[in-house]
């Protein structure tokens, strides 16, 4: 990768790293250990995470976000769990993002991006287990096809 990334790149990834590091060590290995027995979702962990931008990493900036790419979003997954934090409350608010900004219209994104940038709104759920397909994406059968102004789903969703 060094072969493509320049040397500001590299830098500003080192930046991230650390600061990264910094929030999580906020987080000790205890925090995660009390959540685990209680079963209970990281809320400090992620209004930290949203107040520092790290949430929105994905949201361009005219929504609200920081605006960087997949490289720098893995880089916060990775600090994350090298932590011994537990990312996947953050990941999940990053993966959904996508499907926003691929997929929804510019008034969805005005509306969404801004409140899930900020932290007033949260995405963080998608459908994707299957009874035959369980979580092989290749395998999922479900369909939605557009009607009018409506979409019609087909198929059944799971969680166990």
């Amino acid at each position: 990768m060094s072969d493509i990334v320049t040397d500001n790149a590299q830098a500003w990834h080192a930046e991230l790293r650390q600061a990264v590091r910094q929030l999580c060590a906020r987080f000790p290995d205890e925090y995660w250990r009390r959540l685990d027995r209680e079963e209970a979702y990281p809320t400090d962990f992620v209004q930290a995470m949203t107040a520092a931008g790290y949430l929105a990493a994905l949201i361009p900036e005219a929504y609200g976000g920081i605006g960087v790419g997949l490289v720098e979003a893995s880089i916060i997954l990775e600090e994350i769990h090298r932590s011994g934090g537990n990312a996947a409350a953050c990941h999940a608010q990053m993966y959904i993002m996508g499907t926003l900004l691929r997929h929804g219209s510019e008034a969805q994104k005005q509306e969404y991006l801004p409140r899930i940038a900020s932290g007033e709104l949260r995405l963080q759920a998608f459908g994707v287990t299957e009874p035959d397909a369980g979580t092989d994406t290749t395998s999922i059968r479900t369909t939605a096809a557009r009607q009018g102004n409506e979409y019609i789903i087909r198929g059944q969703k799971i969680w166990t």
